[in-house]
């Protein structure tokens, strides 16, 4: 499709900067959110209506955070054509409801490594949900905006605003190019890592 209504919002980032004037923007726009922890909290807190994770997937947070939106209740409703018939049968019959913008930024694993943690401390910063859910998206520009970066509040604002809360092809399209671009300079940056400190 080429303009996407977006309704359904995922929000999950480690640098906060500008999520609570994104959020509101979304949220007065009629968009439903969907946040995970210290998102979610942030956002509870400016008095905005946030659904958690946990209430999508009916499972909770475990081992520490590192399982929490890797579920069929998420991921089928990031990966769904909305152009695709049988897909939208699919998450109707298993009770899953799309999502039209995943917002994640990931854990500042240059930031561990900076800070001289032993190689245990280091993996601990790994991010592996949020890779996954900015691949997914990416990969489904079609019928979802990926924002994998603070930088590009202010564009989709500008552009969703008269719209309707609606968002171009075009942009989904450079969103998803960017966001492969980053994940691929993480995991590069975590590969270089681990080849040059031992266990």
């Amino acid at each position: 499709m080429d303009m996407l209504p977006v309704k359904r919002a995922l929000l999950s980032v480690t640098d906060k900067t500008g999520l609570v004037e994104f959020a509101r923007f979304l949220s007065a726009g009629g968009v439903q959110l969907v946040s995970t922890g210290g998102t979610r909290k942030l956002l509870l807190e400016a008095g905005l209506d946030v659904t958690s994770v946990s209430e999508v997937t009916g499972f909770p947070e475990i081992m520490n955070g590192r399982v929490k939106t890797l579920h069929p209740h998420v991921h089928g409703g990031v990966l769904a054509d909305k152009d695709n018939p049988e897909h939208l049968k699919t998450l109707n019959e298993l009770g899953i409801a799309t999502f039209d913008l995943v917002c994640v930024n990931l854990y500042n694993f240059s930031e561990a490594v900076a800070k001289g943690l032993d190689l245990k401390q280091a993996v601990e910063q790994i991010d592996i949900g949020g890779p996954t859910l900015l691949r997914a998206s990416a990969k489904n520009f079609h019928s979802v905006l990926v924002v994998p970066d603070v930088a590009h509040y202010s564009r989709i604002m500008d552009e969703m605003a008269p719209s309707g809360m609606s968002i171009g092809l075009e942009t989904r399209r450079q969103m998803a190019a960017e966001t492969f671009a980053k994940v691929s300079a993480y995991d590069d940056m975590i590969s270089r890592y681990l080849s040059t400190h031992e266990a």
